[in-house]
Protein backbone atom coordinates (compact mmCIF):
# COMPACT_ATOMS: atom_id res chain seq x y z
CA UNK A 1 0.00 0.00 0.00
CA UNK A 2 2.71 2.45 0.60
CA UNK A 3 4.31 1.86 -2.36
CA UNK A 4 1.22 2.35 -3.71
CA UNK A 5 1.07 6.19 -2.62
CA UNK A 6 4.46 6.63 -3.61
CA UNK A 7 3.98 5.78 -6.93
CA UNK A 8 0.26 7.80 -7.39
CA UNK A 9 2.40 10.57 -5.92
CA UNK A 10 5.42 10.50 -8.00
CA UNK A 11 2.70 10.46 -10.99
CA UNK A 12 1.09 13.77 -9.85
CA UNK A 13 4.31 15.50 -8.96
CA UNK A 14 5.52 14.65 -12.59
CA UNK A 15 2.53 16.37 -14.11
CA UNK A 16 2.50 19.46 -11.26
CA UNK A 17 4.82 20.97 -13.44
CA UNK A 18 2.20 21.87 -16.38
CA UNK A 19 0.41 22.93 -13.55
CA UNK A 20 -3.05 20.44 -14.10
CA UNK A 21 -2.73 18.42 -11.06
CA UNK A 22 -1.23 18.73 -7.84
CA UNK A 23 -0.95 17.10 -4.40
CA UNK A 24 -3.03 18.52 -2.01
CA UNK A 25 0.24 19.33 0.28
CA UNK A 26 1.96 20.74 -2.20
CA UNK A 27 -0.99 23.03 -3.37
CA UNK A 28 -0.71 23.97 0.40
CA UNK A 29 2.66 24.96 0.24
CA UNK A 30 1.74 27.94 -2.52
CA UNK A 31 -0.54 29.29 -0.26
CA UNK A 32 0.19 28.88 3.19
CA UNK A 33 -3.13 30.77 4.39
CA UNK A 34 -5.20 27.97 2.91
CA UNK A 35 -5.47 25.13 5.68
CA UNK A 36 -4.80 21.91 4.20
CA UNK A 37 -7.73 19.54 2.84
CA UNK A 38 -8.60 16.29 4.86
CA UNK A 39 -10.35 13.54 3.27
CA UNK A 40 -12.92 12.66 5.17
CA UNK A 41 -12.01 10.02 8.07
CA UNK A 42 -14.97 7.64 7.00
CA UNK A 43 -14.88 7.67 3.33
CA UNK A 44 -11.27 6.62 1.44
CA UNK A 45 -11.95 7.33 -2.00
CA UNK A 46 -14.31 9.50 -3.84
CA UNK A 47 -14.69 13.28 -5.22
CA UNK A 48 -14.90 16.77 -2.66
CA UNK A 49 -15.74 20.27 -3.56
CA UNK A 50 -12.43 22.72 -2.86
CA UNK A 51 -14.11 25.11 -0.31
CA UNK A 52 -12.22 28.16 -1.80
CA UNK A 53 -13.39 27.57 -6.13
CA UNK A 54 -15.78 26.01 -7.96
CA UNK A 55 -13.01 25.32 -10.59
CA UNK A 56 -11.15 22.69 -8.45
CA UNK A 57 -11.88 19.69 -6.78
CA UNK A 58 -10.49 17.00 -4.50
CA UNK A 59 -9.38 13.57 -5.32
CA UNK A 60 -9.21 11.58 -1.70
CA UNK A 61 -7.27 7.87 -2.87
CA UNK A 62 -7.22 6.16 0.26
CA UNK A 63 -6.69 8.74 2.68
CA UNK A 64 -4.50 11.28 0.48
CA UNK A 65 -6.30 14.21 -1.28
CA UNK A 66 -4.89 15.55 -4.53
CA UNK A 67 -5.78 18.51 -5.77
CA UNK A 68 -7.81 18.75 -9.32
CA UNK A 69 -8.64 21.72 -11.83
CA UNK A 70 -12.17 21.18 -14.00
CA UNK A 71 -11.31 21.51 -17.78
CA UNK A 72 -12.19 25.20 -19.58
CA UNK A 73 -15.29 26.35 -18.73
CA UNK A 74 -16.61 23.38 -16.41
CA UNK A 75 -17.45 23.78 -12.63
CA UNK A 76 -17.17 20.81 -10.10
CA UNK A 77 -20.66 19.80 -9.02
CA UNK A 78 -20.50 18.68 -5.14
CA UNK A 79 -23.94 16.92 -5.30
CA UNK A 80 -23.18 15.08 -9.13
CA UNK A 81 -19.51 14.67 -8.04
CA UNK A 82 -17.93 15.78 -11.70
CA UNK A 83 -17.02 18.38 -13.50
CA UNK A 84 -20.25 20.31 -15.49
CA UNK A 85 -21.75 23.24 -16.80
CA UNK A 86 -21.70 26.24 -14.75
CA UNK A 87 -25.83 26.72 -14.67
CA UNK A 88 -25.86 22.57 -13.85
CA UNK A 89 -23.54 22.81 -11.39
CA UNK A 90 -24.25 22.69 -7.66
CA UNK A 91 -20.94 24.32 -5.85
CA UNK A 92 -19.34 22.94 -2.83
CA UNK A 93 -19.22 22.12 0.07
CA UNK A 94 -22.82 21.45 0.37
CA UNK A 95 -24.07 20.49 3.69
CA UNK A 96 -25.07 16.93 4.34
CA UNK A 97 -27.94 15.50 6.50
CA UNK A 98 -26.71 12.48 8.57
CA UNK A 99 -28.78 9.28 7.41
CA UNK A 100 -31.11 8.82 10.07
CA UNK A 101 -29.87 6.05 12.75
CA UNK A 102 -31.47 2.97 11.62
CA UNK A 103 -29.60 -0.81 12.43
CA UNK A 104 -28.66 -2.38 9.26
CA UNK A 105 -31.11 -4.76 7.98
CA UNK A 106 -30.06 -8.94 8.75
CA UNK A 107 -27.90 -10.32 6.23
CA UNK A 108 -30.20 -13.56 5.68
CA UNK A 109 -28.26 -13.84 1.81
CA UNK A 110 -26.33 -17.36 2.36
CA UNK A 111 -23.04 -17.95 0.43
CA UNK A 112 -23.38 -18.96 -3.40
CA UNK A 113 -23.55 -22.84 -3.51
CA UNK A 114 -23.11 -23.63 -7.28
CA UNK A 115 -24.63 -26.82 -7.13
CA UNK A 116 -28.02 -25.03 -6.66
CA UNK A 117 -27.11 -22.52 -9.26
CA UNK A 118 -28.27 -22.70 -12.17
CA UNK A 119 -28.38 -20.70 -15.53
CA UNK A 120 -30.51 -19.80 -17.43
CA UNK A 121 -32.18 -18.36 -14.32
CA UNK A 122 -29.00 -18.36 -11.68
CA UNK A 123 -25.54 -17.72 -11.33
CA UNK A 124 -23.21 -17.23 -8.99
CA UNK A 125 -19.69 -18.23 -8.16
CA UNK A 126 -17.55 -18.15 -4.99
CA UNK A 127 -15.18 -14.93 -5.81
CA UNK A 128 -17.61 -13.73 -8.67
CA UNK A 129 -14.54 -14.06 -11.09
CA UNK A 130 -15.95 -17.69 -12.78
CA UNK A 131 -17.03 -17.70 -16.51
CA UNK A 132 -20.33 -18.55 -17.11
CA UNK A 133 -20.65 -22.22 -18.22
CA UNK A 134 -17.30 -23.20 -17.73
CA UNK A 135 -16.41 -22.53 -21.02
CA UNK A 136 -12.55 -21.11 -21.79
CA UNK A 137 -11.63 -17.70 -21.93
CA UNK A 138 -9.98 -17.63 -24.78
CA UNK A 139 -13.24 -19.70 -26.68
CA UNK A 140 -15.73 -17.00 -25.98
CA UNK A 141 -16.44 -13.50 -27.25
CA UNK A 142 -14.95 -10.05 -25.16
CA UNK A 143 -18.11 -7.92 -24.56
CA UNK A 144 -18.01 -3.90 -24.35
CA UNK A 145 -21.10 -2.27 -22.46
CA UNK A 146 -21.27 1.63 -23.06
CA UNK A 147 -23.36 3.23 -20.32
CA UNK A 148 -24.21 6.65 -20.07
CA UNK A 149 -26.20 8.35 -17.75
CA UNK A 150 -28.08 11.37 -16.42
CA UNK A 151 -30.04 13.60 -19.07
CA UNK A 152 -30.17 13.45 -22.87
CA UNK A 153 -30.06 16.92 -24.62
CA UNK A 154 -28.38 19.15 -26.67
CA UNK A 155 -25.08 18.88 -24.22
CA UNK A 156 -24.42 15.48 -25.18
CA UNK A 157 -26.60 14.20 -27.94
CA UNK A 158 -24.13 14.97 -30.53
CA UNK A 159 -21.16 13.34 -28.98
CA UNK A 160 -24.04 9.70 -28.71
CA UNK A 161 -24.31 9.88 -32.57
CA UNK A 162 -20.58 10.18 -33.04
CA UNK A 163 -19.68 7.17 -31.46
CA UNK A 164 -22.80 5.61 -32.89
CA UNK A 165 -21.91 6.72 -36.21
CA UNK A 166 -23.62 3.87 -38.11
CA UNK A 167 -19.96 2.81 -39.42
CA UNK A 168 -18.69 1.14 -36.14
CA UNK A 169 -19.73 -2.55 -35.97
CA UNK A 170 -19.18 -5.86 -34.47
CA UNK A 171 -17.61 -8.54 -35.93
CA UNK A 172 -21.09 -10.11 -36.97
CA UNK A 173 -21.49 -6.82 -39.00
CA UNK A 174 -24.38 -5.71 -36.92
CA UNK A 175 -24.18 -1.93 -35.58
CA UNK A 176 -22.42 -1.36 -32.11
CA UNK A 177 -25.73 -0.72 -29.43
CA UNK A 178 -25.14 1.41 -26.13
CA UNK A 179 -27.60 1.82 -23.00
CA UNK A 180 -28.82 4.55 -21.72
CA UNK A 181 -29.47 5.54 -18.03
CA UNK A 182 -32.60 8.36 -17.93
CA UNK A 183 -32.81 11.08 -15.48
CA UNK A 184 -35.35 13.46 -16.19
CA UNK A 185 -34.85 17.00 -15.39
CA UNK A 186 -33.57 18.68 -18.89
CA UNK A 187 -33.75 15.79 -21.22
CA UNK A 188 -34.83 15.99 -24.68
CA UNK A 189 -37.58 13.14 -25.50
CA UNK A 190 -37.07 13.59 -28.78
CA UNK A 191 -33.50 12.76 -29.07
CA UNK A 192 -34.26 9.69 -26.78
CA UNK A 193 -36.58 8.95 -28.93
CA UNK A 194 -33.93 8.79 -31.85
CA UNK A 195 -32.18 6.15 -29.68
CA UNK A 196 -34.61 3.92 -28.81
CA UNK A 197 -35.61 3.70 -32.31
CA UNK A 198 -32.02 3.07 -33.48
CA UNK A 199 -32.37 0.21 -30.93
CA UNK A 200 -30.21 1.75 -28.16
CA UNK A 201 -31.23 0.05 -24.51
CA UNK A 202 -33.26 2.85 -22.39
CA UNK A 203 -33.18 2.38 -18.25
CA UNK A 204 -33.79 4.13 -15.66
CA UNK A 205 -31.79 6.32 -13.39
CA UNK A 206 -34.81 8.15 -11.66
CA UNK A 207 -35.97 11.26 -12.39
CA UNK A 208 -35.02 13.93 -9.70
CA UNK A 209 -31.93 12.41 -8.97
CA UNK A 210 -32.13 13.05 -5.27
CA UNK A 211 -29.17 13.03 -2.95
CA UNK A 212 -29.91 10.23 0.25
CA UNK A 213 -32.12 8.15 -2.10
CA UNK A 214 -30.94 5.25 -0.97
CA UNK A 215 -32.41 5.53 2.87
CA UNK A 216 -36.05 6.19 1.64
CA UNK A 217 -38.54 4.39 1.37
CA UNK A 218 -40.71 1.60 -0.83
CA UNK A 219 -43.02 4.76 -2.13
CA UNK A 220 -40.10 6.98 -2.54
CA UNK A 221 -38.42 4.34 -5.11
CA UNK A 222 -41.50 3.39 -6.79
CA UNK A 223 -42.15 7.39 -7.33
CA UNK A 224 -38.60 8.15 -9.08
CA UNK A 225 -38.28 4.74 -10.96
CA UNK A 226 -41.66 3.88 -11.96
CA UNK A 227 -42.62 7.24 -12.30
CA UNK A 228 -39.38 7.57 -14.64
CA UNK A 229 -40.29 4.98 -16.53
CA UNK A 230 -43.80 6.26 -16.90
CA UNK A 231 -42.00 9.75 -18.29
CA UNK A 232 -40.67 8.20 -21.15
CA UNK A 233 -43.35 5.45 -21.76
CA UNK A 234 -45.43 9.17 -22.43
CA UNK A 235 -42.92 11.89 -23.82
CA UNK A 236 -40.27 9.15 -25.62
CA UNK A 237 -42.43 6.91 -26.73
CA UNK A 238 -40.58 4.03 -25.10
CA UNK A 239 -42.50 0.68 -24.36
CA UNK A 240 -42.61 0.15 -19.94
CA UNK A 241 -42.09 -3.81 -21.67
CA UNK A 242 -38.82 -2.33 -23.17
CA UNK A 243 -37.81 -0.74 -20.04
CA UNK A 244 -36.03 -3.83 -18.07
CA UNK A 245 -32.81 -2.10 -16.07
CA UNK A 246 -32.34 0.10 -13.79
CA UNK A 247 -29.11 2.54 -11.45
CA UNK A 248 -29.53 4.40 -8.62
CA UNK A 249 -28.21 7.59 -8.37
CA UNK A 250 -24.84 8.40 -7.33
CA UNK A 251 -24.39 4.61 -7.15
CA UNK A 252 -25.91 4.62 -3.82
CA UNK A 253 -28.52 0.90 -3.71
CA UNK A 254 -30.73 1.41 -1.67
CA UNK A 255 -30.78 -1.69 0.53
CA UNK A 256 -33.37 -4.31 -0.17
CA UNK A 257 -36.20 -1.62 -0.63
CA UNK A 258 -34.49 -0.85 -4.00
CA UNK A 259 -34.50 -4.70 -5.10
CA UNK A 260 -38.28 -5.21 -4.21
CA UNK A 261 -39.53 -2.36 -6.56
CA UNK A 262 -37.39 -3.89 -8.85
CA UNK A 263 -38.80 -7.29 -8.44
CA UNK A 264 -42.41 -6.14 -7.79
CA UNK A 265 -42.29 -3.99 -11.47
CA UNK A 266 -40.89 -6.40 -13.51
CA UNK A 267 -37.19 -4.87 -14.19
CA UNK A 268 -34.07 -7.12 -15.23
CA UNK A 269 -31.62 -5.97 -13.41
CA UNK A 270 -29.76 -3.37 -11.36
CA UNK A 271 -26.53 -2.09 -12.00
CA UNK A 272 -25.59 0.17 -9.40
CA UNK A 273 -23.36 -2.04 -7.23
CA UNK A 274 -19.61 -1.03 -7.76
CA UNK A 275 -17.11 -3.93 -6.74
CA UNK A 276 -13.40 -2.28 -5.51
CA UNK A 277 -10.23 -2.63 -6.92
CA UNK A 278 -9.95 -6.26 -7.81
CA UNK A 279 -6.80 -7.82 -10.11
CA UNK A 280 -9.63 -10.09 -11.82
CA UNK A 281 -12.63 -8.77 -12.27
CA UNK A 282 -16.26 -9.86 -11.05
CA UNK A 283 -18.89 -10.78 -13.87
CA UNK A 284 -22.47 -10.19 -13.09
CA UNK A 285 -24.64 -12.29 -11.05
CA UNK A 286 -28.06 -12.82 -9.80
CA UNK A 287 -29.11 -12.12 -5.96
CA UNK A 288 -29.97 -15.56 -5.67
CA UNK A 289 -26.74 -15.77 -2.97
CA UNK A 290 -24.95 -13.38 -1.21
CA UNK A 291 -22.59 -11.20 -2.82
CA UNK A 292 -19.57 -12.27 -3.57
CA UNK A 293 -17.04 -9.14 -3.03
CA UNK A 294 -16.82 -6.07 -1.00
CA UNK A 295 -20.14 -3.68 -0.83
CA UNK A 296 -18.64 -0.28 -1.22
CA UNK A 297 -21.84 1.58 -0.80
CA UNK A 298 -22.96 -0.23 2.27
CA UNK A 299 -26.06 0.01 1.16
CA UNK A 300 -26.59 -3.25 -0.91
CA UNK A 301 -29.14 -5.69 -0.80
CA UNK A 302 -28.80 -7.87 2.06
CA UNK A 303 -31.52 -10.61 1.83
CA UNK A 304 -31.90 -12.47 -1.55
CA UNK A 305 -34.12 -12.12 -5.01
CA UNK A 306 -33.99 -15.14 -6.97
CA UNK A 307 -33.47 -14.23 -10.73
CA UNK A 308 -32.95 -10.61 -10.41
CA UNK A 309 -29.40 -9.70 -12.36
CA UNK A 310 -26.99 -7.33 -10.50
CA UNK A 311 -24.77 -5.82 -13.14
CA UNK A 312 -21.65 -4.58 -11.13
CA UNK A 313 -19.88 -1.55 -11.58
CA UNK A 314 -15.57 -2.95 -12.00
CA UNK A 315 -13.78 0.00 -10.83
CA UNK A 316 -11.77 1.53 -13.42
CA UNK A 317 -7.68 1.47 -12.74
CA UNK A 318 -3.90 0.56 -14.25
CA UNK A 319 -0.93 -0.57 -12.59
CA UNK A 320 0.65 2.36 -10.46
CA UNK A 321 -3.35 4.23 -9.94
CA UNK A 322 -2.34 6.85 -12.57
CA UNK A 323 -5.59 8.55 -12.51
CA UNK A 324 -6.63 7.34 -9.52
CA UNK A 325 -9.76 3.98 -9.68
CA UNK A 326 -13.14 4.98 -10.25
CA UNK A 327 -16.33 3.18 -11.09
CA UNK A 328 -17.57 6.05 -13.60
CA UNK A 329 -14.83 6.18 -16.89
CA UNK A 330 -14.99 10.54 -16.08
CA UNK A 331 -14.45 10.12 -12.17
CA UNK A 332 -10.80 9.01 -12.85
CA UNK A 333 -8.58 11.98 -13.39
CA UNK A 334 -7.34 11.53 -17.14
CA UNK A 335 -7.99 15.03 -18.76
CA UNK A 336 -4.67 15.80 -18.25
CA UNK A 337 -3.88 13.26 -20.51
CA UNK A 338 -3.12 13.70 -24.70
CA UNK A 339 -5.67 11.30 -26.63
CA UNK A 340 -2.69 8.70 -27.12
CA UNK A 341 -2.21 8.20 -23.20
CA UNK A 342 -5.82 8.47 -22.70
CA UNK A 343 -5.95 5.59 -25.79
CA UNK A 344 -3.10 3.74 -23.78
CA UNK A 345 -4.86 3.94 -20.46
CA UNK A 346 -8.05 2.06 -21.25
CA UNK A 347 -5.86 0.06 -23.30
CA UNK A 348 -4.15 -1.31 -19.98
CA UNK A 349 -7.62 -0.97 -18.35
CA UNK A 350 -9.10 -3.25 -20.87
CA UNK A 351 -6.74 -5.62 -20.68
CA UNK A 352 -7.41 -7.05 -17.44
CA UNK A 353 -10.42 -8.07 -18.45
CA UNK A 354 -9.25 -9.88 -21.82
CA UNK A 355 -5.94 -11.17 -20.49
CA UNK A 356 -7.85 -13.20 -17.74
CA UNK A 357 -11.36 -14.00 -17.66
CA UNK A 358 -13.26 -11.95 -20.46
CA UNK A 359 -15.43 -10.76 -17.64
CA UNK A 360 -18.12 -8.18 -19.69
CA UNK A 361 -15.84 -4.34 -19.61
CA UNK A 362 -18.66 -1.89 -18.59
CA UNK A 363 -17.17 1.79 -19.65
CA UNK A 364 -20.35 4.33 -17.33
CA UNK A 365 -19.76 7.48 -18.50
CA UNK A 366 -21.28 10.97 -17.69
CA UNK A 367 -21.48 14.10 -20.11
CA UNK A 368 -18.74 15.72 -18.96
CA UNK A 369 -16.22 12.88 -20.35
CA UNK A 370 -17.06 14.55 -23.46
CA UNK A 371 -16.52 17.89 -22.79
CA UNK A 372 -12.65 17.16 -23.05
CA UNK A 373 -11.32 16.46 -26.49
CA UNK A 374 -8.08 14.42 -25.33
CA UNK A 375 -10.66 12.14 -23.56
CA UNK A 376 -12.94 11.63 -26.11
CA UNK A 377 -10.92 11.34 -29.09
CA UNK A 378 -8.96 8.51 -26.76
CA UNK A 379 -12.37 7.05 -26.53
CA UNK A 380 -12.85 7.41 -30.60
CA UNK A 381 -9.06 5.51 -30.74
CA UNK A 382 -10.10 2.87 -28.14
CA UNK A 383 -13.23 1.96 -29.59
CA UNK A 384 -11.79 1.76 -32.68
CA UNK A 385 -8.89 -0.07 -32.12
CA UNK A 386 -10.60 -2.63 -29.48
CA UNK A 387 -13.31 -3.74 -32.68
CA UNK A 388 -10.58 -4.79 -34.76
CA UNK A 389 -9.79 -7.85 -32.43
CA UNK A 390 -11.68 -10.62 -33.72
CA UNK A 391 -13.86 -11.49 -30.60
CA UNK A 392 -14.98 -8.10 -29.03
CA UNK A 393 -18.69 -7.10 -29.36
CA UNK A 394 -20.04 -3.78 -27.96
CA UNK A 395 -23.72 -4.66 -26.94
CA UNK A 396 -25.85 -3.12 -24.92
CA UNK A 397 -26.68 -4.61 -20.96
CA UNK A 398 -29.50 -6.72 -21.58
CA UNK A 399 -27.94 -7.87 -24.75
CA UNK A 400 -24.61 -9.48 -22.87
CA UNK A 401 -27.32 -10.68 -20.09
CA UNK A 402 -28.88 -13.34 -22.83
CA UNK A 403 -25.75 -14.38 -23.42
CA UNK A 404 -24.96 -15.01 -20.04
CA UNK A 405 -28.22 -16.94 -19.69
CA UNK A 406 -26.98 -19.17 -22.19
CA UNK A 407 -23.30 -18.94 -22.96
CA UNK A 408 -21.71 -20.18 -26.27
CA UNK A 409 -18.13 -20.43 -27.69
CA UNK A 410 -17.37 -17.73 -29.73
CA UNK A 411 -18.39 -19.60 -32.87
CA UNK A 412 -21.67 -20.20 -32.36
CA UNK A 413 -22.47 -16.55 -31.14
CA UNK A 414 -23.93 -16.30 -34.50
CA UNK A 415 -26.94 -18.13 -33.13
CA UNK A 416 -27.62 -15.66 -30.63
CA UNK A 417 -31.10 -14.19 -31.63
CA UNK A 418 -30.79 -10.68 -30.08
CA UNK A 419 -27.25 -10.25 -31.64
CA UNK A 420 -28.58 -10.81 -35.42
CA UNK A 421 -28.51 -7.95 -37.66
CA UNK A 422 -32.16 -8.84 -38.82
CA UNK A 423 -33.59 -8.69 -35.60
CA UNK A 424 -36.08 -5.58 -34.85
CA UNK A 425 -33.81 -3.46 -32.54
CA UNK A 426 -36.06 -0.62 -32.14
CA UNK A 427 -37.71 0.24 -28.21
CA UNK A 428 -39.14 3.32 -29.52
CA UNK A 429 -41.30 4.44 -33.04
CA UNK A 430 -39.85 6.47 -35.89
CA UNK A 431 -39.55 9.77 -34.16
CA UNK A 432 -41.09 13.25 -35.79
CA UNK A 433 -39.53 15.76 -37.64
CA UNK A 434 -41.14 18.68 -36.31
CA UNK A 435 -41.05 18.42 -32.63
CA UNK A 436 -42.86 20.83 -29.42
CA UNK A 437 -40.64 22.11 -27.80
CA UNK A 438 -42.67 23.08 -24.24
CA UNK A 439 -42.39 25.89 -22.05
CA UNK A 440 -43.55 24.31 -18.92
CA UNK A 441 -43.98 26.06 -15.17
CA UNK A 442 -42.23 23.59 -12.53
CA UNK A 443 -42.83 24.21 -9.06
CA UNK A 444 -39.26 24.00 -7.68
CA UNK A 445 -39.45 21.07 -4.94
CA UNK A 446 -39.20 22.39 -1.17
CA UNK A 447 -39.35 25.89 -2.30
CA UNK A 448 -42.08 28.77 -2.45
CA UNK A 449 -41.10 29.16 -6.35
CA UNK A 450 -42.32 28.60 -9.85
CA UNK A 451 -39.57 28.47 -12.43
CA UNK A 452 -39.67 27.58 -16.21
CA UNK A 453 -38.73 24.28 -17.49
CA UNK A 454 -38.11 23.46 -21.19
CA UNK A 455 -39.16 20.28 -22.76
CA UNK A 456 -38.70 18.76 -26.32
CA UNK A 457 -41.35 15.95 -26.99
CA UNK A 458 -43.04 14.51 -30.20
CA UNK A 459 -46.08 14.47 -28.22
CA UNK A 460 -48.59 17.28 -26.97
CA UNK A 461 -46.97 19.63 -24.42
CA UNK A 462 -48.23 18.59 -21.17
CA UNK A 463 -49.50 21.18 -18.82
CA UNK A 464 -46.92 21.49 -16.87
CA UNK A 465 -43.39 19.97 -16.30
CA UNK A 466 -43.72 16.21 -15.52
CA UNK A 467 -42.42 15.37 -11.70
CA UNK A 468 -42.90 13.14 -8.80
CA UNK A 469 -46.30 11.75 -8.59
CA UNK A 470 -47.53 13.49 -11.77
CA UNK A 471 -45.44 11.43 -14.43
CA UNK A 472 -47.84 13.16 -16.98
CA UNK A 473 -47.59 16.30 -15.95
CA UNK A 474 -51.77 16.76 -15.70
CA UNK A 475 -51.21 19.46 -13.00
CA UNK A 476 -52.85 17.20 -10.78
CA UNK A 477 -50.11 16.75 -8.05
CA UNK A 478 -50.08 13.05 -6.40
CA UNK A 479 -52.30 11.59 -9.29
CA UNK A 480 -49.61 8.93 -9.60
CA UNK A 481 -50.38 5.82 -7.44
CA UNK A 482 -48.68 3.09 -8.69
CA UNK A 483 -48.21 1.03 -5.55
CA UNK A 484 -52.28 0.62 -5.80
CA UNK A 485 -53.36 0.72 -9.44
CA UNK A 486 -50.11 -0.90 -10.46
CA UNK A 487 -48.15 0.38 -13.69
CA UNK A 488 -50.08 2.30 -16.80
CA UNK A 489 -50.59 0.67 -20.18
CA UNK A 490 -47.62 -1.04 -21.73
CA UNK A 491 -47.82 0.27 -25.00
CA UNK A 492 -47.48 4.11 -26.16
CA UNK A 493 -51.04 5.59 -27.59
CA UNK A 494 -51.33 5.82 -31.26
CA UNK A 495 -50.99 9.72 -31.55
CA UNK A 496 -47.62 10.34 -30.92
CA UNK A 497 -45.69 10.26 -34.20
CA UNK A 498 -47.16 12.95 -35.95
Amino acid sequence: MQLQHCLVAATLLIVASVNVIVPAAAAAGQNKEKEEFQCPSHIANGNYADPATCRRFYQCVDGYPYLNRCPSGLYFDDLQKYCTFKDEAKCGPLPTTPAPATDAPADTAQRCSTEDCALPYCFCSKDGTQIPGDLEAEKIPQIIMLTFDGAVNLNNYDHYTKIFNGKRQNPNGCLIRGTFFLSHEYSNYQQIQHLGYAGHEVATESISQQQGLQDKGYEEWVGEMIGMREILRHFANVSVNDVVGMRAPFLKPGRNTQYKVLEDFGYIYDSSITVPPVAVPVWPYTLDYKISHECKSGTCPSRTFPGVWEVPLNTHYVEGFEGGHCPYMDQCVLHNLDEEEVLAWLQEDFSRYYEQNKAPYMMPFHTNWFQTKPLENGLHKFLDWALELPDVYILTVTQMLQYMTDPKELRDVNQIESWKCDKSIAVAPKPCNIWQTCALPFKIPEQNLTDTRYMETCRECPNVYPWLGDAGGTGIQGRDNYIFSGASGDEPEDDSTA
